[in-house]
């Protein structure tokens, strides 16, 4: 075995622990990460052991991952209810006009057989469920009756990078954790390195 291979065989369980540390508390909210893939490509080591351990490793290693996050194109992901509604047919325009104005999506709508109700099935932002069930019994005149399970996670549209609902997101829940303000420039990453 090569020098160069047995090295990099000893700061592996550094590199990982760098791994696991910055996908747990990524670099834009400090939220965990989904469906991601780093590749290592090169790794050139100090000669003296000392320098190698894991101290040194996992800080340089994680910011790293964090200046590759950043050039990614990194997207957020929200998770998404699935709503069944049950209400009479004739408050179906409305149930429709309170999903469109909180980013839902009819998935289906059936009769229920022997009775004047439907069932309505949609995907609402969990984001946007907040005052959803008021919202729509305010509409319907209380006749719709919701239930709201999580069923997925899907990506946000829009980068969080350029002004949009993705950045918002971004900055209230960096402001909310008490992070700085802004998403941190690549240049954070690059100049310790």
């Amino acid at each position: 075995m090569s020098p160069r291979v047995s090295n990099t065989l000893k700061i592996k369980d550094s590199a990982v622990a760098a791994f696991a540390w910055a996908t747990k508390e990524g670099v834009l909210c400090n939220e965990n990460m989904r469906g991601i893939r780093f590749n290592v490509m090169d790794v050139t080591l100090h000669a003296d052991a000392v320098h190698r351990g894991g101290g040194q490793i996992i800080p340089t290693a994680r910011r790293c991952y964090y200046g590759c996050q950043l050039t990614a194109q990194p997207r957020l992901m929200e998770p998404i209810f699935l709503v069944e509604i049950q209400a009479p047919e004739s408050v179906l325009g409305s149930i429709y006009g309170v999903m469109s104005r909180k980013r839902g999506s009819i998935i289906g709508e059936e009769q229920r057989v022997g009775t004047p109700l439907y069932n309505v099935k949609a995907y609402l932002p969990v984001m946007e469920s907040f005052g959803f069930t008021a919202d729509l019994r305010a509409n319907t005149g209380g006749k719709a009756f919701p239930q709201c399970v999580f069923d997925h996670w899907s990506v946000l549209s829009g980068s969080p990078f350029e002004s949009g609902k993705a950045k918002e997101v971004v900055l209230a829940t960096r402001k909310r954790k008490g992070l700085k303000e802004d998403i941190p420039a690549l240049d954070e990453f690059l100049d310790k390195l």
